[in-house]
């Protein structure tokens, strides 16, 4: 399959999920339940979380898919089942980003106020003032996106030009978008000014030169207090010296709480591939612990779905052995009674959590569940 219809279909998977998420209805313990059809889904959000974190260390011209099913704990196949290569699941990575940075920017862009108390009259017309602000909007939205989301906007701003040509090209395609933006203040630059579309071009490159060195070094601070400094060179081919001695002065946002959790990998630090049958299994657990319930090896394996006695007593020996679960039940005689540990409480919930409402389409332990695990074909448990 070509890098181009593989991107198209991976398109029309996100499409389909959208329509199957708008369509859930949930409730009560279904809050528990992973759909079969929605540990795909994880996986390839898994890789995708993958690709962003070894590119930040390695540099995405080092990166290999080796690196990648390494850090996203997936198989070679399950890799190849959804990308093409490399440069694919790059672009994916990509286009993800771009889709999360520009519901940001667009929306504060065409929601900024045209005229913000406390602007003098007659320093510029209000055409220039609503151009600045739209601007100075948008732009802040980019600055706490890169602050919210680094990975992610790091793959945008730097990895991107060490990427395969596609990949430079998308972002060639959004830094014309920004141009265009800043262009528009051409036409209500201040009289003696002539700003031509390079003057646009010069002012978003430096832009984002400013922001690609501190990426780049890992400033640990907040990339949003860089706002004003950064309007300031904005406007200052537009509405001249004094407007940009204003803006420079004005106070930089508050450091905030992060709006919207980054992309991460659930099972970081886990020696362990995420399976359809792992999935059910913590699921299953989750759910009949929050009953009060220490369940049996049958139980369990009842509640998953998973019929064959062999596999689920392996599968809960390396949930043990990676200190997800536990087995209370040591006394001789006694069955096994398990129950998830801490940190497999947390795992289980970030599952839960990039699964969705989706999730909830399959009841752990409903017959159409088991139905489901039967007809699908199943993933690499190795």
């Amino acid at each position: 399959m070509s890098v181009v219809a593989m991107r198209e279909h991976n398109r029309d998977r996100r499409a389909r999920a959208a329509a199957a998420l708008a369509s859930t209805t949930y409730a009560g313990a279904a809050d528990h339940a992973i759909a079969a059809d929605s540990v795909p889904d994880i996986q390839r959000a898994r890789v995708l979380a993958g690709i962003v974190e070894v590119a930040r260390e390695h540099g995405v011209a080092r990166v290999t898919v080796a690196h990648i099913v390494a850090r996203s704990g997936v198989s070679r196949r399950t890799f190849y089942e959804f990308f093409a290569d490399r440069e694919a699941c790059f672009l994916a990575a990509m286009e993800l980003a771009l889709e999360r940075g520009a519901a940001r920017v667009v929306s504060a862009y065409e929601q900024a106020d045209d005229a913000p108390a406390g602007d003098e009259p007659g320093l510029a017309s209000r055409a220039a003032i609503a151009w600045r602000e739209r601007i100075r909007a948008g732009l802040r939205a980019l600055l706490e996106f890169l602050d919210d989301e680094p990975g992610l906007g790091g793959l945008c701003v730097v990895d991107a030009l060490g990427a395969e040509p596609s990949a430079q090209e998308r972002r060639a395609e959004i830094v014309r978008v920004l141009v265009d933006a800043v262009d528009a203040g051409a036409g209500e630059a201040r009289a003696g000014l002539a700003p031509t579309r390079m003057t646009a071009e010069g002012v978003v490159g430096g832009v984002l030169g400013v922001l690609y060195s501190r990426i780049t070094e890992r400033d640990p601070r907040p990339l949003s207090r860089l706002l004003s400094p950064l309007m300031a060179m904005i406007v200052l081919p537009y509405m001249g010296p004094s407007a940009a001695a204003r803006e420079h002065a004005r106070p930089s946002p508050r450091t905030r709480k992060r709006s919207q959790q980054p992309v991460v990998n659930p099972l970081e630090g886990l020696d362990m591939r995420l399976t359809y049958r792992t999935v059910r299994v913590l699921s299953a657990l989750a759910e009949l612990q929050g009953g009060g319930a220490h369940p049996s090896n049958r139980q369990v394996a009842d509640a998953a779905g998973v019929h064959d006695q062999g596999q689920i007593s392996k599968l809960l020996v390396r949930l043990e052995r990676l200190g997800l679960a536990e087995n209370a039940g040591m006394a001789r005689g006694e069955p096994n009674a398990w129950r998830l540990t801490a940190r497999g409480g947390e795992v289980e919930r970030a599952i839960r959590e990039q699964a969705g409402p989706r999730g909830t389409a399959a009841m752990t332990g409903a017959g159409s569940g088991r139905r489901r695990l039967r007809d699908r074909r199943p993933y690499d448990d190795r």
